[in-house]
């Protein structure tokens, strides 16, 4: 539980961690970026690190006129780790399969049934577009290219969708953080911005969990 809410206050004030880890580690920052960013879309068990908040919240920084930092870097850098990430996560799908599901972290198995399934559901909704779309999706996210490695999509079309929205992911949320960043009221109420964008973020799933749940209880009836 202690780590859950860790992981948690660090989302939640990640405009804050960051802030600090770019005054200590300087333009080491690019690189702690890089790397969180990889894990998230390469590592099909680290679905829970923080992908939207994060890319805000970058965004915010390199708006910051105390530190040295380049929004056009740092978005070329976190386009080719979001890039990589899920082509990594292809990888892992196509040569491992199903077997990475068994990995435990902390005694319990962080990729679960019911998340590969709503995944499953995506790809059956949207075909090979799910790559573009899960990007905007947390969890999803992590496993969209998982799955496509499973199911052996054709990697030349893997690899069109994942650069498209690996762009329309790390593009259009670090910029808004950008442009965004430098308003007191943005500023003043992160928390909550970060929150909308999680809500936002995974409506998708909970308007398909509804309309499942509602389905079948009017099949039944």
């Amino acid at each position: 539980m202690e780590v859950v809410m860790s992981l948690f206050d660090f989302i939640m004030h990640i405009d804050q961690h960051l802030s600090e880890f770019a005054n200590e580690y300087g333009l080491w920052i690019y690189a702690i970026l890089f790397l969180i960013i990889f894990v998230e879309t390469g590592v099909v068990v680290m679905p829970f690190l923080p992908g939207d908040s994060l890319l805000f919240a970058a965004g915010m920084l390199a708006a910051q006129p105390t530190n040295d930092l380049n929004v056009w870097v740092m978005i070329a850098i976190l386009l080719v780790a979001a890039i990589l990430g899920d082509t990594l996560n292809y990888q892992i799908g196509k040569r491992v399969g199903y077997r990475a599901t068994k990995i435990k972290i902390f005694g319990k198995n962080f990729v679960k049934e019911e998340h590969l399934d709503k995944t499953h559901a995506f790809y059956e909704k949207y075909g090979s577009k799910t790559i573009v779309i899960a990007r905007f999706v947390p969890i999803v996210r992590t496993l969209a290219p998982f799955v496509a490695g499973i199911g052996s999509m054709s990697y030349k079309t893997f690899l069109t969708y994942n650069v498209i929205g690996a762009i329309c992911w790390v593009v259009g949320i670090t910029l808004a953080g950008y442009l965004l960043g430098g308003i007191e009221l943005v500023k003043d109420n992160f928390s909550k911005i970060i929150l909308l964008i999680t809500v936002l973020s995974i409506l998708p799933i909970i308007i398909e969990v509804l309309k499942e749940k509602f389905g079948k209880k009017s099949t039944a009836e």
